[in-house]
């Protein structure tokens, strides 16, 4: 665990491998190692992986308040450039998505390409709302009900109902024990802020859209508007939920490498 000071935060992050630089971004309650851990050793086959904590994950520490979409694009940075690997090719997911975008657009210099997995251009969505104040509510009163709708809506029906029993309360335990509860929160509330509609036709790099078609959490409608908005993006579907680096992580693998090695998938 490396760290890195930035704008009055203590960024954690980790780095694996060496070769050009390729920047993960986890998502809402997400962290290094719970979104990214087990996709890291083909990642860092030929490539330099940094994985960066934003405030409200992992070992990441800032004074509390509101966060705002340019603070975490500003922890990202920061750790991919203390590690040495700019310019990067960048990989964000969720909330990690519309961080990824946010850099694209604003740091063109650093960004090589950009590969956006079940983002969405704003929060500002009836749906999203209320599916944020509902996730609040369970995390306030009731996390482990909380965790349970996670697996509910973040897996598609078919996936969830082959899962072992004791698969699901692993699963159920990990997102007990691996949530930052304040931090998470501090994180959903940002999404129902987050409006990256300006930056999007701004990203000159080549852009990876990618949109998960039995996603209840963030539905493909979001991610489609994303690949929309931002010139020259491609646009594809993984078959799966909303935890696509999960439920299709090969899949999901070879999508990104075929894409920042300029390949076909």
């Amino acid at each position: 665990m490396q760290f890195v000071e930035v704008q009055g935060t203590r960024v954690s992050y980790e780095v694996d491998g060496e070769g050009p630089g390729l920047v993960l971004v986890a998502g809402t309650g997400g962290n290094l190692q719970s979104n990214w851990g087990h996709l890291v050793a083909p990642l860092a086959a030929g490539r330099k992986v940094v994985r960066p904590d934003y405030s409200g994950s992992g070992e990441t520490t800032d004074p509390p308040g509101d966060l705002s979409v340019e603070l975490l694009a500003a922890q990202v940075v920061a750790a991919a450039e203390a590690a040495g690997a700019a310019p990067f090719d960048l990989v964000g997911f969720s909330l990690g998505a519309c961080v990824s975008a946010y850099i694209a657009a604003e740091h063109p210099d650093l960004v090589r390409s950009v590969t956006l997995l079940a983002g969405f251009p704003t929060g500002r969505d009836a749906r999203l709302g209320l599916q944020s104040e509902l996730w609040l509510d369970l995390i306030r009163h009731d996390p482990h009900g909380f965790a349970k709708m996670i697996l509910l809506t973040g897996f598609s029906p078919a996936f969830l109902a082959g899962m072992e029993r004791d698969v699901m309360n692993q699963w159920l335990d990990a997102i007990i024990v691996s949530n930052r509860w304040e931090g998470i929160a501090r994180q959903i509330q940002l999404d129902g802020r987050l409006d990256i509609r300006p930056q999007l036709p701004r990203i000159k790099a080549p852009t990876l859209v990618i949109g998960c078609t039995q996603d209840y959490m963030v539905p493909k409608a979001h991610a489609k508007a994303l690949a929309d908005a931002v010139p020259g993006a491609r646009y594809a579907e993984l078959d799966c939920g909303h935890l696509a680096p999960f439920e299709r992580a090969e899949e999901f693998l070879g999508m990104v490498l075929g894409f920042v090695g300029g390949d076909s998938f």
